[in-house]
Order: structure tokens, then sequence, then C-alpha cells
């Protein structure tokens, strides 16, 4: 499908790529992932031809389509939501302006209107409005938002448009760049399930890691300017890259030492006549080895550690009787809710129930417009808000914005907590506006950590971070003292923290005494469904509540000698199936654990200092080593394809024995 053949990139004296080849296939479902800056943006920019490689080549299948959702902003006109969730080519778009235009002057008679109309329903176009309507419903727009102008929206409601169009466009690749960011937990749910049925390949970014855990076959890890490439899902690649990178120390720690074994031979005796020739072959032999490179870890990381703050009377908050609305949008009318000290409180719910009016208003930032908010004893509240722009000055530089705190505190003490958010150098002196998201989001947890609060409001904390900064804002939240109160689409950043969960639509608060997955147990939202299967004909028009089998069955149900005999001899063909397949399941294993138990005979040999006696058996068994990690990664590969298999047979079997 895709071909991306030794891409060199650079910006200045700055290296993204060198020498790097890719190949997607149809299908496939792939993650890029690395650092922020490391160039997962850039490539995508290449892959779709914005940006031109220094060197190397980009070849994309003769009528392949591409569909790309940007991480922040895409462009939108006077079209309506619907609109722009149709106009999935520009022709689209062009046909439906003129036949709006002409029914809404009411000149419909015309020579121009007519050929729209005609070359409208020859691309099949009538039948895209259906099936829009229901991605724009998964994706939480309301029946009255379709004839809006896109326009009027917010940035997020118009990348959602923007998703819709390209899930109606259905391309061959598709291409998304953090499309969860803007995607409330259940639209996120609904987003998920879809994706999961989708027919074409899928190349993200992404560090939402439960979304790629749930959707992700395929990881391409951006690191020292190469492209590194790991089967299964995000844990997967977890798991195989620290092995990689045992496995890289060993080898080399142990070549290490035999060349220190050699070199400390030849210093002491290559002045001796005796000696001489034996301490330069011990040279020569250590010119010959294939020398393994040094491990690099080049990854900046962030330390983020909460100062404890005062403590808290155990009621850290309550609201009373709260009414709230936006002009004539009534939000909450009289609700009450307490905050205990120590709480770790998750808010869901649908975008628009009101969960950030609800922190804003625990915050402060915004007041009630009846009802009371009480702090509790001793309470100190620290808001961060999903808008970074909303929390930071775009005119001070990062040092002057960390310092502008209620209790100012030395230079010093800023710069280095500052330098464990990775503002270390220069980069103080950097002026806000041009922060990227995650530096910004980075910063807003400096100005936190210099003025510690002990109840802790946060919305969205882990947009614009990578996953290594989440890992540790995780890390840091958990060792934090005071009482958190938190809303996040992140389910594995939830499902870390959060010990209770507050639900919120159409203005009513429901309580959930226990962690995320037992609020999904009992609120009944695991059996939710997704309501549209990713890849489905447009031409098919039976009703919903008519499965296409109905037709096909007759008024009677008694079955003839020559029906009988036919399904007896289906039996019989899936049983030899599912036999063959269960052999080939069985043989896989045999050949995991065969190539399993010489991978570790392999590292074995390459830890005993003797293997290095000799240079060549060292460059084969590390040669040897890459094959057998390749071979198991095969191996994986093909039992879990054969286990999905044997799978449908057994499940086949059940249903036929049930019918």
């Amino acid at each position: 499908m895709l071909t991306l053949s030794q891409i060199e990139k650079s910006f200045g004296s700055r290296t993204l790529f060198e020498d790097v080849s890719l190949s997607i296939n149809y299908g496939e479902r792939i993650a890029l992932v690395g650092a922020n800056g490391a160039g997962k943006s850039t490539l995508f920019s290449i892959i779709l031809q914005e940006e031109e490689p220094d060197s190397g080549s980009v070849v994309l299948d003769r009528h392949t389509t591409l569909g790309y959702l940007p991480q922040e902003t895409a462009a939108t006109g006077d079209e309506t939501v619907l609109e722009l969730a149709t106009a999935i080519t520009p022709e689209h778009g062009k046909l439906k302006a003129i036949l709006n235009e002409g029914e809404r002057t009411g000149q419909i008679d015309t020579e121009e209107y007519h050929d729209a109309q005609g070359r409208y329903a020859e691309l099949g176009a009538y039948q895209l409005e259906p099936k829009a309507k229901r991605i724009l419903s998964g994706l939480a727009f309301r029946e009255s938002d379709f004839n809006r102008a896109a326009k009027t929206m917010s940035g997020g409601w118009v990348m959602r448009a923007h998703l819709a169009r390209l899930l109606v466009m259905e391309p061959d690749l598709l291409m998304l760049d953090e499309p969860t960011n803007h995607l409330d937990l259940e639209s996120l749910g609904w987003f998920q399930n879809y994706l999961k049925n989708y027919p074409g390949a899928i190349l993200m970014i992404s560090h939402d890691r439960a979304f790629l855990n749930a959707l992700i076959d395929n990881i391409i890890e951006i690191r020292n300017k190469q492209l590194h490439h790991y089967r299964g899902n995000y844990d997967d690649f977890v798991v195989q890259k620290k092995a990689r990178a045992e496995q890289h120390l060993a080898a080399y720690k142990n070549q290490q030492a035999e060349i220190e074994r050699l070199q400390d031979f030849a210093n002491r005796f290559r002045a001796k006549a005796s000696k001489a020739s034996q301490a330069q072959s011990k040279l020569k032999q250590i010119e010959r080895m294939e020398k393994i490179e040094a491990p690099e870890d080049n990854e900046r990381r962030i330390h983020i550690k909460f100062p404890q703050p005062v403590r808290s009377g155990q009621r850290v908050m309550t609201l009373d009787k709260i009414h709230f609305a936006y002009d004539n949008l009534v939000v909450y009318r009289g609700i009450d809710l307490e905050i205990e000290k120590g709480q770790r409180m998750v808010l869901v719910g649908p975008n628009g129930a009101g969960k950030s009016t609800l922190l804003k208003l625990l915050g402060g930032v915004l007041e009630p417009q009846q009802g009371e908010r009480k702090l509790g004893h001793n309470t100190e509240v620290g808001y961060f808000a999903q808008n970074r722009a909303d929390m930071l000055n775009s005119d001070k530089t990062v040092l002057q914005e960390a310092m502008n705190i209620p209790n100012p505190v030395p230079e010093v003490q800023a710069r280095g907590i500052l330098g464990s958010f990775l503002f270390s150098g220069d980069d103080a002196y950097k002026k806000v506006s041009v922060l990227s998201g995650g530096e910004k989001s980075r910063l807003g947890l400096v100005k936190l950590l210099l003025n510690p609060p002990n109840l802790l409001l946060m919305d969205e904390p882990t947009t614009h971070l990578d996953m290594a900064s989440i890992d540790a804002l995780i890390d840091a939240l958990k060792q934090f003292q005071g009482t958190l109160v938190f809303i996040s689409h992140d389910v594995y950043f939830i499902r870390a923290l959060a010990q209770t969960v507050l639900r919120i639509s159409a203005g009513v608060l429901t309580p959930y005494a226990g962690d995320y997955d037992y609020y999904l147990e009992k609120s009944g939202a695991l059996s939710e469904k997704s309501g549209l299967i990713a890849g489905e004909k447009l031409t098919d028009s039976r009703p919903a509540e008519a499965p296409a089998s109905t037709a096909a069955k007759g008024p009677s149900t008694v079955k003839t000698k020559e029906q009988k005999r036919r399904e007896a001899e289906e039996r019989q063909a899936v049983s030899a199936a599912r036999k063959k397949t269960q052999a080939r399941v069985q043989e896989i294993e045999q050949a995991i654990a065969t190539a399993e138990a010489r991978h570790k005979q392999i590292i074995a040999d390459m830890e005993k200092p003797e293997t290095y006696a000799d240079g060549n058996a060292a460059v084969r068994l590390n040669r040897e080593l890459v094959e057998q990690t390749d071979r198991l990664d095969k191996l994986n590969e093909d039992w879990a394809d054969a286990s999905a298999e044997l799978a449908a047979f057994t499940l086949k079997a059940e249903n036929g024995a049930s019918a």
C-alpha cells in the first residue's frame, strides 16, 4: 500500500531521520510512538507529501486513498456539520453546495442544479447522508447539531465533524494524530468499537495507552533517528523493548570485557620478543570484531515529585444547592456535593454534561448563581485548566511565569523544578507564546508544584503529554497526600488513579463508590453497543430490525433428506478444518518452545567470557540472536492467527449445538 525507502530528514543542524524505511500493508494497525519532538508528526507530513524528505522516496500504490486527521485544527468554511461530514471529496462538497443553494433560493429548475443532482446521484452521495448521521450521533452530536454551521461550534466539535467525514469516506489508509484528544469517554468507547471493524489500514499517533492496546497490532518507535518495529500492542511493546535493551546491554558488556582482556594482554606482552607476535594477534582480533554499539538512552525524562501540602480538614469542600446556567442554558439546578480528604475522584459523562463546569465551580473559577460553595478547614485549591492558555501569560518567559504565583519562591528553587520538567538552560527563557502544547502542560504542572494545594482539580491533565510524562505524573499523583478531583478521557490514567467515580448527566450527579471498572459494571456501560459497524455497505437498504437471513426462510421448517445430507457434509468439513487448525496451533506452540529454548541458550553463551576468545563466534551468536528474535515474533504472530481461527471454529460448533 505505502512504502518509504531510505528517508532522511533534517531541520538545520538537527537530524530527525537517517536512512529509514517503512512499509504499510492493507489492513494493518500501526501506532507511531516516541518522545515529544522525535519526529512523529514530521513522518506524517512526509507520507502526506506536505514535507519533502532530504533524500529517499515515498511510493503509494495506485488508487490508494489517504485520510488524515490533524492533532489540533482543521479548516472549515460555511458548511453545516452534516455537509462537512459528507464532503468526502472536494467534488462532493461542491455539488452539495450547489444543491443546497438551489433549494434555499428555489432555483431548482436550472441546468446547473439538474447537472449537480445527476452527478451527486452518480457518485452514490445520497447514500452518504444516513451513514454520516449515524456516525455523527456516535460521536455525540445531537440531531439539532446536524444543520448548524460547523464554524459556530468549538474547535473540539469541529475536529469531531472532520473525524466523522473521514469515517464516512473510509480511506484505504486512515491517518490519525492524537484522535482521542477531543472525545469524552462515551464517544471514545464508540469510536474504539468502530475502529475495531474498520476495513482499511490505520496509522496513528496517540498517547492513550488503553486505546492503543485495544486496537494496535504493530508499534513503530522513533528513537535515535531510526524506526524500530515491534509486533503487538503497547503493552507488548514495553515488554519487548525492555528485553531487547537487556540483551543489547549484556552483549555489549561481554564484548567490552573481552576487548579489555585482549587489550590488556597486548599491553603487557607487546614489548617482549617471545610474546610480541601473540600480542599483535590479540590486537588484530580486536580489529576484526564486529563492534556492538553502546546502548543509547538519549530520551530526557520528566521527574515529578509533588511537595506534600498542608493538611486539610476531613471535609474539604461542600456544594450546597448550587444553581448554574450559561444564559438560558441551565447546567445545574440545586445540586449538592461533598468532597472528603484523600478522595481520588474522576468525573465522567458525555461532552456538554457539565464536567468542566463543575470543576470550575469547585475551583472558584465560576461563581454559582444560587447556592453556596463552602471551603473546608485549611483547604487550599489548585486548578489545572483544560485550556492551558487560561493558566499562563503568553508574554512572560517560562521562568517568569513559573514564579508568577501567590507565594513566590527563590529563583534557584524555581529553576530546579523547571529543570526536572525538561526546562533546562536557555529553555527557561523561552517565551510562553512559543511553547508547544506539551510544554505548556508541563509549565502548568510546575506552577502547581511551586505552590502546592491540598485540593487538586485537574481538567484533562494528560493532553499533550507523552507516555513517559504521563507515567511520571501518575507516579507523582499516587504519592500526593492531598485530595484529587479530575477529568480525563485517558482510561489508563483513570484506572491508575481513580478510587471513586462521579457520573454527570443532564445536570444529575450520580456517585459510584468504587474504581472505574466498578463504575462500568454497575452503570451497565460495558454492555452498550456502538450502533454502527465500520465498512458497512452503503447500498444495503434493509431495515435494521430485518436480518438478511429472514428472506431466505420459507414457511416450512421440515428438513428434506437432501438438506440433512448437506448439513452433515458441512459439519464433517468444519470438523476436518478444525482438526487441521488445532494441529497447526500445536505445531506452532512446539516451534515456539524450541525457539525460546535456543534463544535462552544463545543469551547464556553470550554471557560467557570464553565466547569472546574467538571474535567470529561472538558475531555469529549475535546474528543468530537477532534471527531467533525475529523468528519468535513471526511464530507468535502465526500462533495468534491460528488460535483465533480455532476459536472461531469452536464458537461455530457451540452455536450449532445450541441451535
